[in-house]
């Protein structure tokens, strides 16, 4: 079984690379990941120096090149033992049996200042992908009906649903597509061509829609690991608005293990909303971790809201519960302390990443420090 994992180097994708290695010996890993600033090397370092060669294998390119991605397919794109190794070892020729997608520009306060990078990659090279699987694994001669063996798993997020007001049900599967940033509408338009082609083609794909994730090796540029290591320097924290926005909070490590059963189990053509049904405003989780790590309320300020900041997101699970029989073992409190534990003893890993070009982004999106 290979798998071949796009965005394995950023945050969700590196944490299921592991899961993946760890649980699934008899499998091997191709990561395609183009490295841009939020996809980050260090994330699999150790992953790379005891699996390069032989289960993981990874590969610098941008799932928007045609060529690179139809290469890998086919096992005629060189695959290297560890990263930046120049010397590649033989191609992989074991094929390619299931692709899971994480790669994707991801920062709403980005897409808002420039939507361009947003519709290139989530929308453009989810595109480039889906032909690529389709003439490789030549599903249009072969429904998925006849128990085709190969799965294209495409990771999308709530915020395709939009928004909802506090008495509103969660965000089920049948609820139409209202997305609101430029980010949202990129994932959107991706998440309709999956579903074209399994209707026209028969490709064998699934989707998943999952709230907002935290824990180790996110950006520090995301809210919850902006502000555990703004607070570990004793700098503001930047709440927008009135801080009454509402998420449905989810366990990265519960993420990626609900990915893995629908890529195992999920019925082809289905999405799945992953959920843990914990929702906080952002003023909650704000508050929360100052009283965690012991600094003063002070250090939460108030600042503009963004443009079109939607309310509240909140996802029903019930589906895959049923379905596959998964649910989110993290409470909100049990992973916001594994997550504060891991940045404070990881504080070399994010403070690279707290560099000038972050400050100037910082700055244009919150103001001053």
């Amino acid at each position: 079984m290979v798998v071949l994992i796009t965005g394995g180097a950023g945050f969700i994708g590196s944490n299921f690379v592991r899961l993946v290695l760890e649980k699934r010996p008899a499998w091997k890993v191709v990561n395609l990941d183009k490295l841009t600033y939020s996809g980050n090397l260090e994330n699999l370092r150790d992953v790379a120096e005891m699996e390069g060669g032989r289960r993981y294998f990874f590969v610098e390119g941008d799932v928007c090149d045609t060529a690179i991605v139809q290469a890998l397919f086919s096992g005629a794109h060189p695959l290297f033992r560890r990263h930046k190794d120049l010397r590649p070892t033989q191609s992989l020729r074991c094929p390619i049996r299931a692709v899971v997608h994480f790669a994707a520009e991801s920062h709403v306060d980005r897409s808002i200042r420039d939507a361009s990078p947003f519709y290139r990659t989530n929308v453009e090279g989810t595109g480039v992908l889906l032909e690529s699987a389709r003439r490789y694994w030549q599903v249009d001669e072969r429904p998925a009906s006849t128990g085709n063996p190969f799965r294209f798993l495409h990771v999308s997020t709530d915020e395709v649903y939009g928004s909802l007001e506090l008495h509103q049900a969660p965000f089920t599967e049948e609820n139409p597509l209202k997305p609101n940033s430029p980010y949202a509408a990129s994932k959107a338009a991706a998440d309709l061509m999956i579903q074209a082609y399994v209707h026209t083609y028969g490709l064998p794909a699934v989707i998943t829609r999952c709230g907002n994730n935290y824990g180790p090796y996110q950006h520090p540029e995301k809210f919850i690991p902006l502000f555990i290591t703004n607070a570990f320097e004793e700098k503001r924290l930047p709440l927008y608005g009135d801080g009454h926005q509402v998420r449905d909070w989810i366990y990265v490590g519960d993420h990626c293990s609900a990915l893995m059963a629908v890529l195992e189990r999920g019925k082809i053509g289905e999405i799945y909303n992953i959920g843990a049904r914990q929702e906080h405003t952002n003023l909650e989780v704000a508050e929360l971790i100052v009283q965690r790590l012991e600094k003063s309320r002070d250090l939460i300020r108030s600042i503009a809201d963004r443009p079109g900041h939607d309310r509240r997101y909140a996802l029903e699970a019930k589906k895959i519960q049923s379905a596959l029989g998964w649910k989110a073992e993290y409470s909100f409190r049990q992973g916001l302390d594994s997550t504060i534990r891991w940045y404070r003893d990881n504080s070399s890993w994010w403070k690279r990443l707290k560099n000038e070009e972050f400050w100037s982004y910082y700055k244009e999106f919150y103001g001053s420090v």
